[in-house]
């Protein structure tokens, strides 16, 4: 397939390391060597080609392939890249049996590599970007989408307590955090006067559905986040755990049933699609089915979270946005996400309407 016809061939697999993410090779292997058991070199060092938040990297040796995620350089937003919690949460995980990469160790020293990193397995598998699924037969589509459903009620069935994790995130008032934290985030970064963001900023922490539980939330459970076995229809490793954190189980499963709303454009969308005939579940059957393993009757109020999970996600890429502003972002990819803030923010502000807003 030609970088063409395949529009997310620039943010798939490997390339050489940029010269502004280049790392101490020979600072690295001496670390490995004492922190990562069964570590042996010689290290040739890739960077992957997505992940426009932290630099991402592919340590490839005789023997192993590992991957590295670090602290990028310059000026950062409060609380963003935190890879010491990303690493806490997959440690958690790992031995509960949950689909994670294995973790090795985390470098909190910054004379090694310049900033906080950490170092766990490279799981083999396919990562999927387009909704449809139109690369695999049809009877095993609705397989992926039941499994990723079921992988996502395992993370919020796990007892965070027991794990170790009952400090992971404040309990409670999780919308209304999260609301204000973006908000903020938001007014840091803004580039252009939204009036619809204002008015949501304002609509949003005063009509936020009662009914909350908490456990582990991932913040960014979507498609390219999820290493499929090569032959079969499961997930084997969960990645990308940047923004996770204890709070409203809702909060990630509207935010993955916001595939379902949202247009097909070759990502994760699949409104317009025609579900049935590419035996893909329907909304109702996901929510059906989420309800059933997590012991639930069903979900109100879903345009209100449709609403918040436009509005946080406008928020995410305005963020971006302004790292761009400031050079600090990682990616080409970062400019084409900047140009969905506009929609995003419209979106929201349509569920917010459904929702009641005046």
């Amino acid at each position: 397939m030609t970088q063409q016809e395949d529009p997310h061939e620039q943010f798939k697999g490997v390339k050489p390391v940029e010269e502004r993410h280049r790392l101490d090779e020979a600072a690295l292997a001496a670390w490995l060597a004492v922190n990562v058991e069964g570590y042996a070199g010689p290290l040739t060092i890739n960077q992957f080609k997505g992940g426009q938040s932290n630099p991402t990297y592919q340590l490839v040796t005789p023997n192993k392939k590992y991957v590295l995620r670090k602290k990028p350089g310059g000026k950062l937003l409060p609380s963003a890249h935190a890879v010491d919690r990303e690493f806490k949460v997959i440690s958690a995980l790992y031995p509960t049996g949950f689909p994670v990469a294995r973790p090795y160790a985390l470098c909190q020293d910054d004379s090694v590599l310049g900033a906080m990193f950490y170092v766990m397995d490279m799981v083999e598998g396919r990562v999927l970007w387009d909704g449809s699924l139109k690369e695999l037969p049809k009877a095993e589509r609705r397989a992926v989408y039941e499994n990723k459903i079921a992988t996502l009620a395992k993370l919020h069935n796990t007892d965070h307590e027991k794990i170790g994790l009952s400090d992971y995130g404040k309990p409670g008032n999780y919308f209304a955090r999260q609301i204000d934290r973006w908000s903020k985030q938001y007014k840091l970064s803004e580039t252009d006067k939204i009036p619809k963001m204002d008015k949501l900023i304002e609509w949003l922490p005063v009509t936020i559905p009662p009914g909350e539980r908490t456990s582990i939330v991932h913040g960014d459970y979507r498609l390219d986040n999820l290493i499929l076995h090569a032959s079969e229809p499961r997930v084997i490793a969960v990645l990308d755990w940047e923004l996770s954190t204890l709070g409203d189980p809702l909060g990630d499963f509207t935010y993955y049933l916001m595939n379902w709303a949202m247009p097909h454009d070759g990502r994760a969308g699949l409104g317009g699609l025609d579900l049935k005939e590419l035996g893909i579940p329907t909304l109702e059957e996901v929510v059906a089915l989420y309800c059933a393993q997590t012991g639930r009757d069903g979900i109100a109020s879903l345009d209100w979270y449709f609403a918040y999970n436009a509005f946080r996600l406008a928020c995410i890429l305005q963020g971006i946005a302004g790292r761009v502003r400031d050079g600090t972002a990682a990616s080409a990819h970062a400019t084409q996400m900047i140009q969905r803030i506009g929609p995003l923010s419209d979106a929201a502000y349509m569920y917010a309407e459904r929702a009641g807003l005046k």
